[in-house]
Formats: C-alpha cells, structure tokens, sequence
C-alpha cells in the first residue's frame, strides 16, 4: 500500500439514458485516470436520473444483477487503466427483492465485494423504502491495490455508527456515493442549513475517526421543474481533521481529484487521541432504540 494515494470523484449530471449515462462515465473515469486517480467512485445510482423521486413499479426494470453488464464494463475499465472503482447500482438479487448496492472493482479489474445501503429513507421526493430491501451486509471494507476502503451510500452519511464501524476496521478513507439535493419549494428557506449539515456531519466523521473521508453528489435539476429535485453537487474529500482538501462547486459537473497522504491519519490520531480514549465499556446502551 502506498503512503499517498489519489482518488477522483465524478460529480455529474444524469440523464434519462442508461446507456449514455454508462458511456459517459466511462470516458470521465477515463479522464480521472489521466489526471492521477487510483480509486475513482462514482455518483449514487449513476445509470439512471433519481428514480426515487416517485413510486413507481415500471422503474424496477432499471434494476440488474451483479455480476452483469455495468460491472462487466466497469471490471474492463479497471482492468484497462488499473484503476479501483466504486460503483453505485440498483441491484436485482432475485424476484422482487433489490437493494441500492455499491460495488468495489480492483485495479486488475476483480470484484472485491458489495456494500448493500443500510440506511434507507422515506421522504418526500426520497421515497426509497419502495424499491429498496435495507443492506444484510454489515459495514465491510475493501483491501484494493491502493489502500483499504469503507463504501457507504447517500443516507448513511448521517449516521456516526456506520462511519465508526467501518473506521475501526482499519479503512483509510470512507467514499459515500450520493443523491442529495434541494426541493424547489424550501432552497430559498432551508438550502443554505441543508447543505451545511450535509457537509458537517461527514467532515465530523473524519474528525471522530482520524479517517479520510469523500462524499461525491450528482448535480443537475432532475423532474418537474415545481417538484423535482435539484442536486447540490457539492462533493468533496476531508482529511482527518475535518479539513476540506478539494470541493466542487453545486452547479456543475466536475471531476474532482484529491491527493491524500495517509501520513495525516497517524498524525491526527496522536495529537487528538479519540479512538485510544472511547469508553468502550460503556456503550452498550447504543444498542437500544431509546432509553428515555
């Protein structure tokens, strides 16, 4: 494992063809590759705009097994530019039972493994519960060429328990694939606090775990332009003291591309020591639903 090692986020706009969507990433993560990118993830759900904004059975049909066409491609594309990706597909498992499953490709282009999403919303325009089976797989990491990974999804990222997991199985960054982004009728209002926590809350993830951590979000309106969403971009990777290394803007389409020198988690870790002072003698009530 190297001690620096550069990943490439692909924030970009979706549209309603899978197969262009496919082909336009693909010449992205080519482009990441160029530019230095080792591991490159992509955006949640990247084959299709947010189905979930309705419910919607005809929208099953977007959905496919793994193994099958996408991560062949992907696997070739690995394999070609010895490149790890992280990919974001709906996932048929069998007859009436999906998931919103991340796949990890290694840079000779093998399957490492899934992370099945965990955290499944319901709200409106955000109506996932629909689709999705919630993940039976725990919070895995991933020994590629370049380093050991932790993949969340989307809604995973408000929860300090799954970046916590994944931290202490040794992951050196947490990529979370994303679909966020404002409804028309509350940006005005609520935007500007939306998109703060959403940022906050991951870069406290890095800061409690001494751990890399990258968020990369789709941009673009997707919808009717009263009721639809409209993605805020915003991706990004923190070190492991919260501090933003590289960002994107919320308006348009990027490849971001982010050193990280593994280095800065040994440092963190020493002078903010809060793995070493966790009383875990005394979580056990975190396994309660409430203890009020």
């Amino acid at each position: 494992m190297s001690e620096k090692l550069t990943v490439g986020l692909l924030q970009r706009q979706c549209s309603k063809d899978p197969a262009a969507n496919l082909a336009g990433t693909v010449e992205a993560i080519r482009e990441a590759s160029k530019r230095g990118a080792q591991i490159v993830c992509l955006e949640e759900l990247f084959r299709s705009q947010y189905f979930c904004r309705e419910e919607n059975a005809d929208n099953f049909d977007l959905a496919e097994s793994i193994p099958g066409s996408t991560t062949e491609a992907l696997s070739k594309l690995a394999r070609d530019l010895s490149v790890v990706i992280i990919g974001s597909i709906f996932e048929r498992r069998a007859a009436g039972l999906y998931h919103n499953t991340a796949v990890v490709l290694d840079a000779d282009g093998a399957l490492l493994g899934l992370y099945r999403k965990m955290h499944i919303p319901d709200d409106p325009l955000y109506y996932e519960k629909f689709y999705f089976t919630p993940g039976d797989l725990g919070f895995p990491n991933f020994d590629t060429r370049y380093g050991r990974i932790g993949v969340l999804v989307c809604w995973d990222q408000w929860y300090p328990e799954g970046a916590r997991l994944s931290s202490l199985r040794g992951a050196n960054i947490l990529f979370y694939p994303t679909a966020i982004g404002w409804h028309p009728s509350e940006k005005a209002e609520f935007g500007a606090g939306q998109l703060d926590a959403w940022r906050t809350i991951q870069r406290s993830h890095a800061i409690a775990n001494g751990i890399f951590v990258a968020a990369v979000n789709r941009v673009g309106f997707e919808g009717p332009p009263d009721s639809g969403l409209e993605f805020w971009g915003s991706s990004f990777v923190a070190d492991p003291f919260g501090q933003l290394i590289a960002e994107s803007p919320t308006n348009k389409e990027e490849i971001l591309i982010a050193e990280c020198d593994l280095h800065r988690m040994e440092e963190v870790r020493r002078n903010w020591p809060f793995l070493r002072d966790r009383r875990t003698d005394a979580y056990a009530p975190l396994l309660e639903r409430w203890l009020g």
